[in-house]
């Protein structure tokens, strides 16, 4: 006598079938997830005002982490890079005396270059170089003894290695106290802000949301 078939007997394979797509799924858009935020884009919170009126704190931004060459895991090198840091890009990096920190800056000198700041000015190679979003927030101008913030160098940018400078250069702590960035510690360049909002309200910046960074 055949036996009958039970209506659950049929939907059981089903549900199982039907979890291990799912599991599947799941674990390839974590991988995908994984390598996109690994080799090709990151997000970013900017916690200070060292970089205002170009990022402001609470801005959120995008940064390509690509373009300089993926970086790979563990060994800090690169492979396949569309082109080196330039003089003003913005970049996140690992910030040299605690590398589990990320910073943001602008790139200033590049490998090669000779960098001095006289009166605030700063010089590369002996030529004047001004950045069209630097500010300055206090008009005192603070002598060597003070400090390294408006009196630096000259100082020569070692191969492989980048000087950064926030761009509210009197409130910014940057390349000028702790020395350059090497490329290997370079994570991207800022790209996109894709969110930003008044740090403690509610408030948003809406005229900041999609603003391409440069």
């Amino acid at each position: 006598m055949t036996k009958p078939i039970i209506p659950s007997d049929i939907e059981a394979p089903k549900k199982k079938s039907k979890l291990r797509e799912f599991v599947f799924a799941l674990f390839w858009a974590a991988l995908l997830a994984l390598v996109i935020r690994t080799f090709i884009l990151q997000t970013f919170e900017i916690p200070s005002g060292s970089m205002e009126n170009t990022l402001l704190t609470g801005d959120y931004l995008v940064a390509n982490k690509f373009l300089y060459g993926i970086r790979i895991p563990w060994s800090g090198k690169r492979v396949l890079p569309i082109r080196e840091p330039r003089r003003g890009d913005v970049v996140i990096f690992k910030y040299p005396p605690d590398p589990s920190q990320d910073f943001i800056k602008r790139v200033v000198g590049v490998p090669g270059d000779v960098i001095e700041i006289r009166d605030k000015k700063v010089y590369v190679n002996s030529v004047l170089y001004t950045e069209p979003k630097e500010i300055h927030k206090d008009s005192n101008i603070l002598p060597a003894s003070a400090g390294p913030r408006d009196q630096f160098g000259p100082v020569t940018v070692p191969e492989g290695s980048y000087f950064m400078m926030g761009d509210n250069r009197d409130q910014s702590y940057d390349s000028r106290y702790w020395g350059v960035v090497k490329k290997e510690d370079i994570l991207g360049i800022a790209m996109v802000k894709y969110w930003s909002w008044v740090p403690g309200t509610w408030k948003v910046r809406w005229e900041n949301l999609g603003k391409i960074i440069s």
